[in-house]
């Protein structure tokens, strides 16, 4: 690689680590370096420079964030959340999967995953505190369920994921995409439950002030809260219908769909409006559109495609792909698993361009492993929960959390290896 193709790259790798260390959104510095780079070394002006900007993408979350910000806002959410927890009747054991499962459904419906683990979590921690469950299995039951959903048809990760694989001239289906990432982070969780049940910690963990661990009972829950939709909240509920056929059988785009829909809930409170445009997931469009206009300056130059052949240097493709899912995975730990997904995906393109592999099964993987170690205290879903936790030795807490990111971090790259990417090749 020449010194053009290295340095750019060099840059890619200091702005995670300055995001990391500073509370500065990586997207600032991918657009920064996008003009730099794009200036410098190919000469293009300001229009070139942003031509592969992603306005359909930007425009989603957008629609997306504004909608289901007005839905917390009128307590649709928070409805959505009581009636399924009425719906176990007290039984204890089954509330950690009404909260993966509810997580799950607003991230499938579009909502951001961070977004709905903001939705979801002080909902969960305080059932968790009530009831005297683990925090740790609720919080990561909630983190695993909303990124279940994650990777639907109409879902912000799914719709990017998708655009940067087919912007390299290959398809994918988007609902084998969506059942890889359910299915894996379904099992992760029975795994979760089941460990934790050996080790006496689902139903009897207490963390006290003191930081020690001692037993108890789980408490029934007292049903709480509004079992019945007002007006406003069965409009909303409607419009979720409407959203989910217009888009899933009719095929509209989900961007414009979604607005509308939020511009309807506007009219029954004006004077929220600026609360809901406050509440718009800008950093997550800030961090999405700077990366992967800064990444498509890298594929101009050629970085992305050097570094593709000298992966594939490493030897046979199959454990590529292995060594692609542990580096995105460990490094997600870190840094934004969706600025990560726009930088590692296209390194797999030339990988799966071979025919070696399946492409469901690389990306899937590739997509899972970024997402699933978000459980981690450095991550803003772990950082939510860490949080929302309640009458707990925090520091305890997130000495667990960053223990149970360890274990996601060791296995789940190579669960997600084995189930999406072994299997279908020896089936295949």
């Amino acid at each position: 690689m020449s010194s053009t193709e290295i340095l750019p790259l060099i840059a890619l790798i200091a702005m995670f680590v300055i995001a990391t260390i500073f509370p500065i959104n990586i997207g600032f510095l991918g657009f920064v370096g996008a003009f730099a780079v794009g200036a410098i070394y190919l000469g293009y002006d300001d229009k070139e420079i942003l031509s592969a900007f992603p306005g359909s993408i930007v425009l989603t979350i957008v629609g997306v964030t504004y909608f289901f910000g007005m839905a917390k806002k009128n307590g649709t959410i928070d409805l959505l959340v009581n009636v399924c927890i009425r719906a176990v009747r007290g039984r204890v054991s089954l509330i950690p999967w009404v909260f993966f499962a509810v997580a799950s459904f607003l991230t499938a419906l579009g909502t951001f995953s961070p977004a709905a683990v903001a939705l979801i979590a002080p909902a969960a921690m305080t059932f968790a505190a009530r009831s005297r469950m683990s925090p740790l299995v609720m919080g990561i039951m909630t983190i695993n369920g909303a990124h279940a959903g994650a990777f639907s048809p109409i879902s912000v990760s799914g719709i990017i994921v998708r655009d940067l694989v087919e912007g390299n001239g290959l398809a994918i289906e988007p609902w084998s995409l969506f059942f890889a990432s359910y299915g894996i982070n379904t099992l992760l969780s029975i795994l979760t439950v089941v460990v934790y049940a050996v080790a006496s910690r689902v139903r009897t963990l207490e963390y006290t002030a003191t930081g020690s661990i001692t037993t108890a009972g789980a408490h029934d829950i007292d049903d709480e809260g509004p079992s019945k939709a007002n007006r406003v909240q069965a409009l909303t509920l409607a419009l979720i219908a409407v959203i989910l056929v217009l888009v899933l059988v009719f095929h509209l785009p989900i961007s414009f769909i979604a607005i509308a829909a939020g511009v309807v809930l506007a009219f029954t409170d004006l004077k929220k409006q600026s609360d809901a445009i406050a509440g718009i997931s800008w950093s997550t469009v800030l961090l999405v559109s700077g990366m992967i206009t800064y990444v498509s300056i890298l594929q101009e130059l050629g970085t992305i495609d050097h570094l593709a052949d000298m992966a594939l240097l490493i030897g046979a493709p199959i454990v590529v792909a292995l060594v692609l899912c542990y580096v995105i995975g460990l490094t997600s730990a870190f840094a934004s698993s969706t600025a990560l997904l726009t930088a590692i995906i296209p390194l797999a393109m030339p990988l799966l361009e071979m025919g070696a592999l399946p492409i469901v099964g690389v990306v899937a993987a590739l997509s899972i492993s970024a997402t699933v170690v978000d459980v981690s205290p450095f991550s803003t879903n772990g950082a939510l929960v860490l949080a929302n936790a309640q009458g707990i030795d925090r520091r305890v807490f997130y000495k667990h959390l960053l223990l149970n990111a360890v274990a996601v971090v060791a296995i789940a790259p190579l669960l997600c290896w084995l189930i999406l990417v072994i299997i279908p090749n020896a089936v295949g």
